[in-house]
């Protein structure tokens, strides 16, 4: 009798899990994840999951330690519920930027929380535009790493022309590439330097940009100053208009105070994080699903299909 397959969300983004469960036909399974007055999380299975295959949805966003102690401790109830195996998807992993010693005595806390996440009972992982990829190797279980390349690139070529793909800084060289590459376009780097935690100085433009749509693409926005300090380079440098792109909006701190300000004509994102507060009424921004593909993922682990074709 083959195992059956059971989706639940916690409160990270319960929209989206909506979403994936609509994409398979399959109802989203009852979870109770609550709060007691002190601040401690409650979590409640709702229903059986005895050799069941369960997904629990939940990207470990903002804010960001009550949605990873919600998917611990949810993971755990469902271990001592007797699921057959559970994959924890995680469409955004918070903490991956700290996957890294860059100090003398600092943590490297994208690994700690891969061992969390293990100890309780994670029987695999299925993420998306991990900000770096060795996160992969922090985990002794399956890691199936999607990307929202094939939605983005979608939005790009339906919507804008004569295209000039941009890399914020050097490390995200690669990422662009790949996309100026599907795109038939040419390729610019931003040269920057970084003076501290979420303060950059973009210095100068590598390609020639000159009336372009320059589309900025990066893997998260987060406080936006980089994006905002490029884009302002891009256009003294002669670009006709400036866009952006990327996989996850974290948009905290002075993000859309920055975007408002800013000379970016849209900010394509996509639903792996919710969007909250501001960000709701911000006209710059468009948001772009990736549930189905995250439900194409879901259906073919559960069905023990290949998953490197959506790997694009």
């Amino acid at each position: 009798m083959p195992k059956q397959m059971k989706i639940f969300s916690c409160n990270a983004n319960r929209p989206m899990a909506e979403e994936i469960c609509a994409s398979l036909g399959v109802p989203l399974s009852k979870l109770d994840v609550k709060k007691f007055s002190d601040g401690e999380i409650s979590v409640e299975v709702k229903e059986n999951v005895r050799g069941a295959d369960v997904f629990i949805v939940q990207p470990t966003c903002p804010p960001v330690n009550d949605h990873l102690m919600e998917l611990i401790i949810t993971v755990d109830a469902m271990r001592r519920a007797s699921a057959r195996r559970i994959t924890a998807v995680m469409p955004y992993y918070g903490y991956a930027r700290q996957d890294r010693k860059v100090r003398p005595r600092v943590p490297i806390t994208s690994k700690a929380v891969a061992e969390m996440l293990m100890a309780v009972g994670t029987r695999r992982v299925l993420c998306m535009d991990l900000h770096a990829g060795q996160i992969q190797a922090f985990f002794n279980i399956p890691v199936d790493h999607l990307y929202a390349a094939p939605v983005l690139l979608d939005h790009i070529r339906g919507t804008f022309d004569n295209v000039i793909m941009v890399s914020p800084d050097a490390g995200g060289v690669e990422r662009t590439r790949a996309f100026a590459k599907r795109l038939n376009a040419d390729l610019a780097i931003i040269d920057k330097r970084r003076e501290r935690a979420n303060e950059c100085e973009a210095l100068h433009v590598i390609g020639d940009v000159t009336g372009k749509t320059a589309i900025l693409l990066d893997d998260m926005v987060d406080t936006a100053g980089t994006l905002c300090g490029a884009a302002a380079k891009l256009i003294e440098r002669g670009a006709r208009e400036v866009h952006a792109c990327c996989s996850h909006p974290v948009l905290s701190g002075p993000a859309i105070e920055r975007l408002e300000d800013s000379c970016i004509k849209s900010l394509v994102v996509t639903n792996s994080i919710p969007l909250r507060g501001d960000a709701l009424r911000c006209d710059k921004i468009t948001v772009l699903s990736v549930s189905e593909l995250l439900g194409q993922a879901i259906s073919r682990i559960h069905t023990e299909d290949s998953v490197s074709t959506l790997f694009v």
